[in-house]
């Protein structure tokens, strides 16, 4: 495994990111929506950085099962009341584009006054789709990224850093 972001180069974008979010919503009430269980450390470092009023709530959204894509699978059930509130996803990362484009689009659905999105990844020549998150941490290459949150086969998301698999790291899951 290579360490891709240290913890305090992490601590640092999401201070960065969370005063981007602070200067858009100002003092407005905002909700803010975690796609589980990516987001988890994400969320929970961003919502204490921010003084605004806020409601927190999460939807569930997994699409990977070890390092293959399946069917995007999403689970509102937890989300709070968003109709009429300005709402804030945050994801962990951006890579095809594909199930924030979808989980957006859910979102739509319940009738929000504003929707947005705050990713702390996006991987760079992945997309698939036009979408485009509103607030980006960092970008980084194209490689299978663990920790902070992220995972692979639930596992790594504990780590204080944002490291890539190897071919060697991912061959010793598959057997």
């Amino acid at each position: 495994m290579k360490i891709l972001l240290n913890e305090s180069e992490l601590q640092t974008g999401v201070e960065k990111l969370a005063q981007q979010i602070a200067d858009t919503y100002r003092e407005n009430p905002l909700t803010i929506v975690g796609v589980m269980t990516g987001s988890v450390v994400l969320l929970a470092d961003t919502i204490r950085k921010l003084s605004m009023p806020l409601r927190v709530g999460v939807v569930q959204a997994a699409s990977y099962e070890g390092d293959r894509r399946g069917d995007l699978k999403i689970n509102a059930e937890l989300m709070p009341d968003i109709s009429k509130r300005a709402v804030l996803l945050i994801d962990d990362i951006f890579d095809t584009g594909h199930t924030l484009e979808k989980v957006v689009g859910l979102m739509k659905s319940f009738s929000p006054s504003s929707i947005r999105s705050a990713v702390l990844l996006k991987k760079t020549g992945r997309q698939e789709v036009q979408y485009t998150p509103d607030f980006i941490a960092f970008d980084i290459p194209d490689e299978f990224v663990v920790g902070y949150g992220l995972d692979f086969n639930d596992e790594y998301r504990n780590l204080p850093y944002l490291a890539a698999l190897e071919e060697s790291d991912l061959a010793k899951h598959r057997n």
